[in-house]
């Protein structure tokens, strides 16, 4: 392999284990550092070390690259991935409805993320930045969302489609966070609550059945808002009544998001049995903030497997077409 090859795929791995930002953005940017570089130049030790973006790591990884190795710390990370999470439902997996990019809280560059999907076989991915009232996460104002729309529209091409798409706040009554002419443009409307997570029982379930009701959701994202493990620590579930929600889903066509993070298995067990009683679709989603994290749809496949998931009736094993149909349905 290159010495660029090497440091991308570094950072894909540390972006899968969703180790520190700081770690996978340094590989990031070294690779960044000698992508137009000859291999002369990358054998020019010193004038490599003392390059913008190479650090004593980054640098190791090269040299070890170009004398024709696997990087040590390349090795170390593929024994740490360890077996790939398998299941008969992944392949039929087309595509992933949940992803964000530096315009809000990804790591990365739009392009990026359409190159990782690219490369995972997808048919198509949606962007699906913050909106404006998750501050913390630079979510994205209506003008900005619009500037956005440009953007996306030229990252098609090739049997691949990038769907314009948001992550939109559930207001506290469950109105959404963004302009509804703007959303009515939009391709997927992922809604989710972010804050006031310990609201009591009844209001809770209000807001979230009004936000299934309405007219311009898609994906009812992590429902339940709980974090299982992982960096940022614990959280219970919020508490509301899973069957009315659910209903409310089933008769509005909305998906209930299966999200595949590990610190999330976001809704649990029991309420995916739920909704697959009740009649649900659901839609198996990475929520991606780095390129390396769009694999991470393995792990939702095995859960939903487990758990009797239909193909037929998870959204992202559809072909695109259909999926179109589905999202431009009548409301």
């Amino acid at each position: 392999m290159t010495p660029h090859e090497a440091l991308a795929e570094i950072a894909t791995l540390l972006e899968r284990e969703r180790s520190s930002r700081y770690k996978s953005k340094a590989f990031r940017a070294a690779a960044d550092a000698i992508a137009q570089l000859t291999d002369e130049q990358l054998r020019d030790t010193a004038s490599l070390r003392r390059r913008k973006g190479i650090g004593d790591s980054s640098f190791a990884v090269i040299q070890q690259a170009l004398a024709g190795e696997v990087p040590t710390y390349l090795a170390e990370l593929r024994t740490r991935a360890g077996v790939e999470q398998e299941s008969s439902l992944r392949p039929l997996l087309r595509g992933d409805l949940h992803s964000h990019s530096d315009w809000s809280d990804g790591l990365t560059s739009i392009d990026l993320m359409v190159d990782a999907a690219r490369a995972l076989g997808h048919e198509y991915l949606a962007l699906t930045d913050h909106s404006p009232r998750l501050r913390v996460a630079n979510g994205l104002s209506a003008e900005r969302l619009r500037e956005q729309l440009a953007v996306v529209a030229g990252m098609s091409g090739g049997g691949f489609t990038l769907l314009s798409g948001i992550e939109v706040d559930i207001l506290d009554a469950g109105a959404l966070d963004q302009e509804a002419d703007l959303l009515d443009e939009l391709d997927v409307v992922v809604a989710s609550a972010h804050s006031k997570l310990r609201m009591e029982r009844a209001p809770m379930t209000r807001r979230l059945v009004t936000a299934a009701s309405g007219p311009h959701v898609d994906v009812l994202g992590h429902v339940t808002g709980r974090l299982v493990e992982g960096a940022r620590g614990t959280r219970p579930p919020s508490e509301f009544e899973p069957r009315p929600v659910f209903e409310a889903c089933a008769a509005n066509g909305v998906a209930v998001e299966i999200n595949s993070r590990p610190e999330r298995q976001d809704p649990p067990d029991e309420l995916i049995e739920l909704a697959l009683e009740i009649g649900c679709l659901f839609s198996i989603d990475s929520d991606a903030h780095a390129p390396g994290q769009l694999s991470l749809l393995d792990y939702g496949a095995v859960r939903a497997e487990r758990l009797g998931v239909p193909a037929d009736r998870i959204v992202t094993t559809w072909p695109l077409e259909r999926l179109q149909d589905w999202t431009g349905r009548a409301r």
